[in-house]
């Protein structure tokens, strides 16, 4: 029997690292609004840092937990869930009026990325045709590049 090869579907791979640029560019502006909600809030420096660690607790942590999940239970709706999850978790930190509420906040935006990369990263692999090497950089270079931007 011989192998098919499947063709590299450039398309899903330049949306899916369109999708990682966007997620990746949102959560960069935390670090760029530290100093604005150290203010606002009337934060000191050390609850700065807690924000800071709740936000990286959540946004990796969970990866491999839901990239686990995901794998038994393959599911695309997590990419717009996880971007929705960016989304809110920033517009909830802009409206924050408590060192609590930034807390859950960040938490939700982390969440958004935890949910975002192991799915978007599966269906890389997918939309690869083999060359994984090739569709996996494809991706981080929107990733990447999102941090740049953001």
């Amino acid at each position: 029997m011989q192998k098919v090869a499947s063709k590299t579907a450039f398309g899903i791979l330049a949306a899916l690292s369109l999708a990682h640029m966007l997620n990746d560019a949102m959560q960069s502006v935390l670090n760029a609004v530290y100093p604005l909600i150290k203010k606002t809030l009337e934060l000191d420096f050390g609850q700065i840092g807690k924000i800071a660690l709740v936000y990286q607790i959540s946004a990796s942590i969970f990866q491999p937990l839901l990239g686990y999940y995901l794998d038994k239970k393959p599911n695309a709706w997590f990419l717009p869930i996880g971007m929705l999850f960016t989304m809110g978790g920033l517009l909830g930190l802009a409206y924050s009026t408590s060192f609590e509420m930034a807390m859950c906040s960040v938490f939700f935006s982390g969440i958004g990325s935890s949910v975002l990369h192991p799915e978007a990263s599966r269906l890389v692999s997918l939309a690869s045709g083999g060359r994984k090497g090739l569709a996996q950089s494809v991706f981080q270079v929107g990733g990447s590049t999102g941090w740049a931007f953001g």
